[in-house]
C-alpha cells in the first residue's frame, strides 16, 4: 500500500531553510565557513541523520519483537563526501548483547528500515514547478 508523506521546505533567504515534518520545523543552514549563518544542520547531516535515528528505531523493534530488554542502542552514521554526493555510508552499531544475538538485530533492522532501504532501491526522483510564470508574462 502506497502513502505519500509531505515536507515542505521554505527558503528564508542566505542558505537558511525553514523545513516542516509534520507538526516540527527544523532549521536548516550552512556553516559560516561556506557562506551560511550556521543556525541549524546543514543538509548532508539531516540526511546522515535520517538514516541514524531510523536504524536504531529498526534495532529497537527488532529487539522489542524478540522480547529483549536492551539498556542502550547507539549508532555512528559515516558518509564518505565525493563531489555532490555521498559516495559511501558505514553505520557503527553499538548494542550491549553478544555478538550472535547483535548479528540477528542488525539483520532484522537491515530488512526493516525504510530510509536504507530506499536508499539501496534508488527511488525515481522527479521535479516539477508548480508555480511557473506563463512566458510573456
Amino acid at each position: 500500500m502506497a502513502a505519500d508523506r509531505l515536507v515542505t521546505a521554505r527558503w528564508l533567504g542566505g542558505y537558511q531553510v525553514d523545513v516542516m515534518a509534520g507538526e516540527f520545523q527544523t532549521r536548516v543552514d550552512e556553516p559560516v565557513r561556506v557562506g551560511g549563518t550556521n543556525t541549524g544542520p546543514q543538509p548532508t547531516d539531516l540526511f546522515l541523520s535520517a538514516v541514524a535515528s531510523c536504524f536504531v528505531m529498526s534495532l529497537a523493534h527488532a529487539a522489542r519483537k524478540r522480547d529483549l530488554e536492551l539498556s542502550s542502542i547507539e549508532v555512528d552514521v559515516t558518509g564518505t563526501y565525493e563531489g555532490t554526493r555521498f559516495s559511501r555510508i558505514q553505520i557503527s552499531v553499538r548494542i550491549p548483547v553478544p555478538q550472535d544475538t547483535a548479528a540477528t538485530l542488525i539483520a532484522s533492522a537491515e530488512r526493516v528500515c525504510y530510509v536504507t532501504n530506499t536508499l539501496r532501491a534508488s527511488p525515481e526522483i522527479s521535479v516539477v514547478n508548480r508555480d511557473s510564470v506563463p512566458p510573456g508574462v
